[in-house]
């Protein structure tokens, strides 16, 4: 008799439907994908306005005159804007997402641990030891495998509106790829042979375990446990260098590591290995007891990094698509590289697995199966120093990088929508009075925005700092005004300005053009010197959003919104002194109260 994680329903993994009028239809993946409309260019009239709009909380009148004569001179017929523009239109007439070419993903040199990769845990499972920990794996690769290892999945709408499913078809199968100055991303989901297994990480080292039988089925429940059984009592070595720890490397080392790897044919089968397995499932080793209102916090720390090179860190490939995470205490989580999905896409999939996995007792029979493939590498002396260096590196940035729960049950959305307020917008509103609190000034803040109305689409930078913030913020915390601010919202109708910006430049780089004085001006930097990310990542089913800043003078904020309840994530490094996400997180909880008292 074994435990068993199954899902809740089969129809549900291979179809969705929706009900139009009265009729049923029932929708593929990507049954809309080739009419999504592409990414528009916005007019360069309507960027600068608005460019000029958002300078106005952080310069002065004559800075702002300045810059619009600068504006201005970048406006006119035939000039270097207007020839910019065309060329950016052309690159858009001829790709499916001009949006995309820009993005720099891949360029960052940083390392993908805390700034780059995303993360989500889930509510803790009912399992405190290693047969449960295994039987977590196999409810993970259960409810993964049949939804999210095909083109079935449920297409997401907006409204009606549906949107952009790509990132689903490379969610998994898929690894970045180290290279000098840029990296790369390799699909393997859509190949002719398509993976038909996952690699397991366990005690620092890989696993390739078929999830599959020859003739196309699925392993069941109690042939996967005997196969993560076999694996978890012949891997006690501790000897064997843990190679996974120089994924956590910036991305120049790490590149120069790979290039020297692959030159022995065994190390370079590995990491194929590792690069077209479906996913890689971290079975971590157990961590020490903390207090139960200390748990989500070390959980979220588990899942973003791994606790360091003591601890978890090694037992990671950071640059797989996915990663799903699996403690002995009950922890479930995943890891997802940004460069192959962004944090929507990757909270999906960590509320199907935690939501569809539920526990029966059910007798299964001894059946014969070969021995999981153990992947070796041969490591050479520089390889192990390379080795020694990742692990202080992964250390530094364990002990800098600090994360503040705030679960909050005062209310949630239900009130704010009786109250006839955006949500979103009341929440936006919120954080930067808490900044203000903390820091006594105004800064240039970011929403994250899902592009996925349009074909390709990924995430944009909407900026919601504006005037009327501002003066909301002022008037809030001045005793005797009594004045009510605006605040936009966010756009996704694709008039993005930071990233329509961020084309132009791209076309004067490829046209060997000098950079347009409105791009060097000192007030373009205040705009976009952005020193608070905040993110909104629906779960329904109570998971934790986690997401670093990728720049130390940054915080990031990651909030989910319930009907009743709300939760944010604020994330800080520490070696910034003037932040402090404890204090940030406090003045959240102390604004979202004293907000109420408006309504």
């Amino acid at each position: 008799m074994i435990l068993r994680f199954c899902t809740r329903t089969v129809v549900r993994n291979i179809l969705s439907f929706t009900i139009l009028g009265n009729n049923l239809t029932f929708w593929i993946c990507l049954t809309y994908q080739h009419a999504l409309p592409t990414q528009p260019v916005p007019t360069l009239q309507h960027t600068c306005e608005r460019y000029l709009i958002l300078l106005e909380p952080f310069v002065e009148v004559d800075e702002l005159k300045r810059t619009k004569q600068l504006v201005q001179e970048f406006l006119k017929p035939g000039g270097v804007g207007e020839k910019l523009q065309k060329g950016l239109e052309k690159k858009a007439l001829n790709t499916d997402n001009w949006v995309s070419l820009t993005t720099d993903y891949l360029d960052n040199r940083l390392p993908v641990v805390a700034y780059s990769n995303i993360s989500a845990c889930c509510p803790r499972m009912d399992f405190r030891d290693k047969q449960g920990q295994i039987r977590g794996v196999e409810g993970t690769i259960d409810s993964e495998g049949i939804m999210f290892n095909s083109e079935t999945v449920p297409v997401d709408y907006l409204g009606r509106k549906p949107l952009c499913m790509n990132q689903y078809s490379q969610l998994l199968s898929s690894c970045r790829i180290p290279g000098l100055e840029t990296d790369s991303v390799v699909f393997h989901g859509k190949t002719s042979y398509p993976s038909r297994y996952i690699t397991l990480a366990y005690n620092s080292q890989f696993f390739m375990v078929d999830v599959y039988n020859s003739d196309g089925t699925p392993l069941t429940v109690h042939q996967l446990c005997v196969q993560l059984e076999r694996i978890c009592s012949s891997s006690l070595e501790t000897s064997t260098e843990p190679v996974g720890i120089l994924t956590s490397l910036n991305r120049d080392s790490w590149s120069k590591c790979y290039d020297r790897l692959i030159q022995n044919k065994p190390n370079k089968e590995a990491l194929s290995a590792i690069q077209r397995s479906i996913c890689v499932v971290c079975l971590d080793k157990a961590m020490p007891q903390v207090p139960d209102d200390m748990y989500s916090r070390g959980n979220v720390l588990q899942v973003v990094h791994g606790g360091g090179s003591q601890w978890n860190s090694a037992n990671r490939w950071f640059d797989k698509s996915v990663q799903f995470i699996i403690g002995e205490d009950g922890g479930l989580g995943n890891n997802v590289s940004h460069s192959c999905a962004d944090g929507t896409i990757g909270m999906a999939l960590t509320d199907y697995v935690s939501a569809s996995m539920k526990l029966e007792i059910i007798e299964s029979p001894t059946v014969p199966l070969p021995t999981p493939q153990k992947l070796h590498f041969n490591i050479t002396a520089d390889i192990k120093k390379a080795i020694e260096e990742a692990k202080q590196s992964i250390d530094k940035i364990v002990q800098d990088l600090d994360f503040s729960i705030l679960s909050f049950n005062r209310y949630g959305k239900n009130f704010l929508k009786a109250n006839k307020m955006s949500p979103d917008a009341f929440i936006q509103m919120a954080i930067q009075l808490a900044y203000y609190r903390v820091h006594r000034q105004h800064c240039a803040s970011y929403e994250a925005a899902s592009m996925r109305l349009f074909r390709q689409g990924r995430v944009g930078e909407i900026p919601s700092t504006s005037s009327a913030s501002v003066a909301f913020v002022m008037a809030f915390n001045d005793p005797n005004k009594k004045v009510w601010g605006g605040w936009g919202g966010c756009e996704i109708s694709g008039q993005i300005v930071f990233g329509h910006f961020l084309g132009l430049q791209h076309q004067a780089t490829e046209k060997n053009i000098p950079m347009p004085d409105i791009f060097t001006d000192a007030s373009f930097d205040k705009v976009f010197d952005y020193r608070l990310a905040t993110s909104q990542v629906p779960s329904k089913s109570g998971c934790l959003p986690c997401a670093c800043p990728y720049q130390h003078k940054m915080y990031d904020i990651c909030y989910t919104l319930m009907k009743d309840d709300m939760t944010f994530v604020v994330s800080a490094f520490k070696t910034n002194t003037e932040n402090n996400s404890e204090e940030l997180k406090k003045a959240v909880e102390d604004a979202l109260l004293d907000m109420r008292t408006i309504l």
